[in-house]
């Protein structure tokens, strides 16, 4: 299913985008609040010298962890988008592990991941711009990396 398909299935409840505000605004002010937006504190964590930032992390995954399980066996369906609470999973394959350690790359190297450089931007820090810049190219770089990849394995068309 494209991309596009995806998103007019979304758009067709009304609170769907608006919902989607108010979750990204509450995650992002927790970030804030945890102190998990600021990259110092984050390095600090990375460099087992503060380790605060388990146990927020760990409540906010007990959380997220229970709160899935019991949708994922209620048998109910998302109310926004009708589509059943479930599992996706993604075979561990090249890809993923050399995009996981460029992402935990990354991280180590800026001190914050995606989510809260975003929140962190919030909060003033201008500076991680250059993240954020860099999280763009390396989003486009694998686009077009990926794009290649197929239009090579793809048998070349008779015209």
């Amino acid at each position: 299913m494209s991309g596009v398909g995806v998103i007019a299935d979304h758009e067709s409840h009304p609170l769907f985008l608006p919902l989607v505000f108010v979750g990204g605004a509450v995650f992002g002010v927790g970030l804030a609040v945890s102190q998990m937006a600021r990259p110092e504190i984050v390095l600090e964590f990375l460099q087992f010298r503060d380790f605060g930032l388990v146990f927020v992390m760990g409540g906010a995954s007990a959380v997220a962890g229970v709160t899935f399980w019991a949708l994922s066996r209620s048998g109910r369906s998302a109310p926004l988008t009708g589509k059943r609470f479930g599992r996706r999973l993604k075979s561990m394959d090249r890809d993923v592990i050399v995009g996981g350690g460029i992402f935990g790359v990354g991280w180590g190297l800026s001190g914050i991941c995606p989510g809260a450089a975003y929140a962190s931007l919030g909060i003033g820090n201008a500076v991680i711009l250059y993240g954020v810049a860099g999280m763009f190219l390396g989003a486009y770089l694998q686009g077009y990396l990926r794009e290649a990849r197929s239009d090579a394995e793809s048998p070349a068309s008779a015209d």
